[in-house]
């Protein structure tokens, strides 16, 4: 690789030293380098990242700060389809795989071309009020349904492929891709998926059931959850939030469509590990 972009979270690096330091020595390796600031969320075409600014031949994009950062850059540049490697400047990581100690050991094998690629599915979803689509955005890990204000259950109707599947009274319902099954959905009782695979997980939140189990479905299925009715059919408010961090305002009535993206998120991979490894590795973490 000889073409990087650097995407930083001024939150973790303040002062931008680590990042003006990587770049150093990229370019002191004779490679290029640009660096942009994830900017504060805004309205408009990109969340944090505006992928306008990163020049075409970009082989490569560091993302420097978390999980979290590396969520908010996938969504914004996915449509580039450049691989990302993210470095974890903060707490302990499962999409950022570079800790602190090894930044430059990573960038050397980055600059030897000794990576793989792994393609990560992407979710869409649409907000759908009176048949008009009132909002919509991509999401690496995952999209939440869930109730909005005093706590109290809310009634989800789940459809597959325009067939009612059922209805759970809950806090809410998680949609999750594979790379999201170590997130939210695995604290809600989820079952781990592998990254690399391509398929759906539905994942109730706190159901008043006793029917509390994960549903998997292909990735082709396309699943629609709708807002019911409260008690004493009273309106009831939702939220449908994207990867935790872009929300759409639901209410009765309203539904959201939620199927495959059509583009992937491509991320870096460096340690060669499998998946059994790395989650046995996780598992005695923890």
């Amino acid at each position: 690789m000889d073409r990087f972009y650097i995407i930083t979270n001024n939150a973790k690096d303040r002062d931008f030293k680590l990042t003006e330091e990587i770049e150093t020595y990229l370019t002191s390796h004779g490679k290029e380098c640009r660096v942009q600031q994830a900017e504060l969320k805004q309205k408009g075409k990109f969340h944090y990242t505006d992928p306008d600014l990163i020049p075409e031949g970009t082989q490569c994009i560091l993302v420097l700060g978390g999980d979290g950062t590396l969520l908010q850059a996938a969504r914004d540049v996915v449509h580039r389809e450049i691989p990302l490697l993210g470095m974890n400047l903060g707490t302990l990581g499962f999409l950022a795989e570079v800790d602190k100690n090894s930044i430059y050991p990573s960038l050397d094998q980055l600059m030897a071309d000794d990576y793989e690629i792994e393609e990560r599915m992407m979710l869409t979803g649409s907000v759908v009020r009176n048949g008009k689509v009132i909002g919509e955005d991509v999401a690496l890990n995952d999209i939440v349904i869930c109730r909005e204000g005093p706590l109290r259950v809310v009634r989800f109707k789940n459809y597959v492929n325009n067939e009612y599947l059922n209805s759970y009274n809950a806090d809410g319902i998680i949609i999750s891709t594979p790379t999201g099954s170590t997130g939210y959905s695995l604290s809600c009782g989820g079952p781990v998926v592998s990254p690399d695979a391509s398929m759906t997980l539905m994942t109730p939140i706190a159901p008043h059931t006793m029917n509390t189990r994960s549903i998997i479905f292909p990735a082709e299925d396309v699943i629609t959850v709708e807002i019911g009715e409260g008690r004493r059919q009273n309106e009831e408010k939702g939220l449908a939030s994207f990867d935790g961090d872009t929300v759409i305002p639901m209410v009765t009535g309203d539904k959201i469509i939620i199927k495959k993206a059509s583009v992937s998120c491509r991320i870096l991979k460096l340690n060669h590990l499998s998946f059994v490894e790395v989650l046995r590795q996780k598992m005695r973490d923890n």
